[in-house]
């Protein structure tokens, strides 16, 4: 920033030179003349008490290069939930021009401005979303110049592209693919850890699902094996808890339950429904690493549920965003389709997202669960919190908001000419390090198009990872893997009971719009995204999932009577 102060004022110096040399120009002949910014005034972000935020109390610019968040409570998983990309850094002005208005610009949800190594050039709508390179990036230019994201909901249909020759890479094979990759010499498979969930929602506001023992004969009532073997990759498995055993505490306490049909019809009838009920099964077609061959899924689902409880199910087909926005907030009224893919390599990123005590998406919230959670929460060492993780994952099995169906495997595929194929298991490839075998553009066919790019308040998967290759948080991942790495800062360093993280950002980074990164835009980001009485908390959905879920919004009206 000071090096910025001495540059425009070197240049006002000289121009006062040449207007004296030269006469004055007509003040209507041209822009106006810019001012030199004035000295670093550092901003800040606060809570009045722990009772009107959720984790974090302030986030505060103590000096140009240095932010410092206290928070309300130890919080462990700190560095891996800053990295997540819903939490990267955004231009103060840029915040200001594009959210600061009655309503919000194009511009914001289309073409974010970041500090990554990608800028985006175009959306084009239905087509695809072309970024090209940063030339004052900070870190190594990416290796093609121009990264081109499509879409293609149908794995073959993904598959014969790459076969073509007319994408680099793609995502998602198909469960019957993975072979056909592998016997191929021209393409590449690469992996992915199954760090996912897939499973079948209710709410219990609506009924019957306010019944619990309606919610367990599903439970009981769902062959879930069947599932996973007849519509998954090699590789998958059926669940036995909601969270993959891979993240600590994942699969302490007791398994899920074993398909028992006669247990289900039992259940059913001592809830009054002796011969069954009619309801719906909502999904969005929209393929995933948890959710590889969507419509046969639910059509399996539906001819069990007749078969084995006697429940007429209806399939409705939702579009993906509308899907989102209602199964977020609680309004679907039958079964849906929803899984989860690991943002953060923390069991907090699956249950404390699902069920904490803010969490609209399961009806209301259960405190036999929410309240080991948020005890669990603030414990850093694993083992220390396993009997806690043990009575909350009981509680999941015994309440049943969900039914825990599969663990994924997955895969993505590659030209084989392509160094650096990725498969991240939290799914945000970083393609700024792959070379597309010396071509100048990089093509990549993922399962749908983005919502928006303003991933600020966005859970999609495709829009987060179009913005993974535009926007940086203080920390990332590394490349194909789930540890944290410094990013827009050099270190984020806590205090003994890890209540107060203090870090030290990096300097000399830029925006793309040519403004300096400082310890302000990351106070501002965090205002737009926590302070609902701030003019900046203007979002896509306006629901702030993450921000939210995993930190707790600041400065909230309380619940209506």
């Amino acid at each position: 920033m000071k090096s910025k102060i001495l540059v425009l004022l070197s240049l006002l110096m000289v121009a006062s030179m040449l207007l004296a040399a030269c006469g004055a120009a007509d003040p209507g002949a041209g822009p106006e003349e810019e001012v030199a910014a004035g000295p670093f005034e550092p901003k800040s972000l606060a809570a009045a008490d722990c009772e009107s935020t959720g984790i974090i109390k302030s986030v505060v610019a103590t000096d140009e290069h240095t932010v410092t968040f206290t928070l309300c409570q130890s919080d462990p998983a700190f560095l891996s939930k800053i990295a997540f990309s819903p939490f990267a850094i955004y231009p103060e002005e840029w915040i200001e021009r594009t959210l600061g208005e009655e309503t919000r610009t194009s511009e914001g949800l289309e073409k974010p401005v970041g500090t990554g190594p990608y800028m985006v050039s175009e959306w084009k709508r239905g087509d695809s979303v072309n970024f090209t390179a940063f030339p004052d990036y900070w870190g190594e230019q990416p290796i093609a110049k121009t990264l081109v994201l499509r879409w293609q909901s149908e794995a073959a249909a993904r598959l014969l592209e790459l076969q073509s020759g007319t994408v680099d890479g793609i995502d998602n094979l198909g469960p019957s693919d993975f072979d056909v990759v592998r016997a191929d010499s021209n393409l590449t498979l690469v992996e992915r850890e199954a760090l996912n969930i897939f499973y079948i929602g209710m709410t219990n506001t609506f009924a019957p699902w306010d019944n619990v023992k309606v919610r367990q004969a599903i439970a009981y009532g769902i062959d879930r094996q069947r599932i996973v073997d007849n519509f998954y990759p090699a590789g998958s498995e059926t669940a036995s808890h909601f969270t993959p055993c891979a993240i600590p505490n994942g699969c302490v306490g007791d398994a899920w339950y074993e398909f028992d049909a006669a247990k289900g019809r039992e259940l059913l009838a001592e809830a009054g429904f002796p011969d069954g009920f009619a309801t719906k099964i909502y999904y969005r077609d929209v393929v995933r690493g948890y959710l590889p061959q969507v419509p046969n899924v639910a059509q399996d689902v539906q001819a069990q549920l007749k078969e084995n409880l006697n429940i007429d199910a209806e399939i409705v087909v939702m579009e993906s965003g509308a899907f989102i926005e209602a199964s977020n907030t609680g309004q679907l009224d039958g079964l849906y389709f929803l899984g989860w893919g690991a943002d953060y390599p923390h069991i907090t990123n699956f249950l404390d997202f699902h069920f904490g005590a803010t969490n609209p998406q399961f009806g209301d919230a259960l405190p036999e669960i929410y309240e080991k959670l948020e005890e669990a929460s603030k414990i850093a060492d694993p083992k220390v919190a396993e009997p806690l993780y043990v009575e909350a994952n009981n509680a999941i099995r015994e309440l049943v908001p969900m039914v825990a169906v599969a663990h994924g495997g997955s895969g993505t595929a590659y030209r084989n000419d392509v160094t650096v194929p990725q498969a991240s298991p939290l799914t945000n490839e970083q393609f700024a390090v792959s070379d597309p075998g010396g071509r100048d553009v990089f093509v990549f066919m993922q399962n749908a198009e983005p919502i928006s790019l303003f991933c600020a308040d966005e859970t999609d998967g495709e829009s987060l990872r179009a913005c993974d290759q535009v926007m940086e948080a203080l920390y990332g991942y590394e490349v194909n893997g789930t540890a944290v790495v410094p990013m827009l800062a050099e270190v984020c360093a806590p205090n003994e009971d890890l209540s107060v993280w203090t870090c030290t950002l990096r300097q000399g980074v830029k925006f793309h719009d040519g403004t300096t990164f400082d310890a302000n835009d990351v106070v501002t980001t965090f205002t737009m995204g926590l302070d609902v009485t701030s003019p900046l908390h203007k979002g896509n959905t306006n629901v702030w999932d993450y921000y939210g879920y995993l930190w707790g919004l600041m400065n909230e009206p309380p619940a209506a009577e």
